[in-house]
C-alpha cells in the first residue's frame, strides 16, 4: 500500500477522482476537487466528507482539509462547525440577476479604460490568457471545463487591472462571479461562444478603440446572461 501523503504514479484525471503526479499535493488535490465542483460531479448543496476523498485520491487528509480551505474562500465549499463540509449552493436567480447587473455597471467601463491605455505588453498578456481558453487539450471534458472557467476569471481579471481601478476590480474579484455562474451550467456552449466573443473585445484592445471594447464587453457580459438563464428553468 501507499504511504498516505503520497499520489500513485500513473496518471489520473481531476474530473474522474483521479489526478496527475506533480510537485505539489495540495495543488493536485485542489484542481480535483475544484473540477468536480465546476462539472457539477459533486452536486451543489451536497455533503463533502473528508474520509470520502481521502479514500478517492489515496492521500492523507492534510491535503484534502487545506484543499477545502482554499475552496472555502472561494466560495465554493461552505464549513459549518461539527458538521463539516459541503459544497456552496447553487446562486439564487436574484443573486444571479445582481451579478450581471453589477459586471454590466462595471466590466464595459473598465474595459474602455483598459483600452484607451493598451500597449504591446499588455495586449500580449490578454492574447495569452485567451488563448489558454481556446486548448482543447487532453481527453477530460470535466476537467477542460474547470480549467476554462478560471482561465476565463483570469481574464476578465487582468482587464480589471488594465483599467487601473483597483476599487473595482476588488469587488469584482471578491464575488467569485465566474466560478458560481459556471457551475450552474455544464455545457459546451458555455465555453464555445465565450471563445467568439473574446475575440471581438481582443480585437478592440489590438485597436485601442475604447469604444469598440466598451461594446464588445457589453455584448459578452449580456450574452453570457442569456447563455446561462435556462438553468432557473
Amino acid at each position: 500500500m501507499q504511504a498516505a501523503n503520497s499520489i500513485d504514479t500513473s496518471d489520473r484525471t481531476a474530473g474522474g477522482g483521479r489526478i496527475q503526479r506533480s510537485n505539489s499535493l495540495v495543488e493536485d488535490v485542489y484542481e480535483a476537487i475544484f473540477a468536480q465542483l465546476m462539472a457539477l460531479k459533486i452536486a451543489p448543496g451536497s455533503r463533502i466528507t473528508v474520509d470520502s476523498l481521502v479514500k478517492e485520491f489515496n492521500v492523507s487528509h492534510t491535503p484534502i482539509r487545506e484543499a477545502l480551505g482554499r475552496l472555502e474562500g472561494e466560495g465554493l465549499v461552505l464549513k459549518t462547525h461539527l458538521i463539516g463540509y459541503r459544497a456552496a449552493p447553487q446562486i439564487t436567480r436574484r443573486r444571479f440577476d445582481e451579478l450581471y447587473e453589477m459586471r454590466l455597471l462595471l466590466e464595459p467601463h473598465a474595459a474602455a479604460k483598459a483600452a484607451a491605455a493598451m500597449d504591446e505588453a499588455k495586449l500580449n498578456i490578454l492574447l495569452d490568457a485567451a488563448g489558454v481558453m481556446s486548448r482543447r487539450e487532453g481527453k477530460d471534458d470535466r476537467l477542460r471545463y474547470s480549467n476554462f472557467a478560471r482561465q476565463d476569471a483570469i481574464f476578465h481579471d487582468k482587464i480589471m487591472e488594465f483599467s487601473q481601478n483597483e476599487l473595482i476590480r476588488q469587488t469584482l474579484s471578491h464575488q467569485h462571479t465566474h466560478f458560481h455562474i459556471f457551475r450552474l451550467m455544464y455545457h459546451a456552449r458555455v465555453t464555445e461562444e465565450a471563445l467568439d466573443e473574446h475575440e471581438a473585445i481582443l480585437a478592440a484592445f489590438g485597436a485601442a478603440d475604447p469604444d469598440a471594447a466598451q461594446k464588445a464587453m457589453r455584448v459578452h457580459i449580456e450574452h453570457s446572461r442569456d447563455r446561462l438563464l435556462p438553468a432557473f428553468d
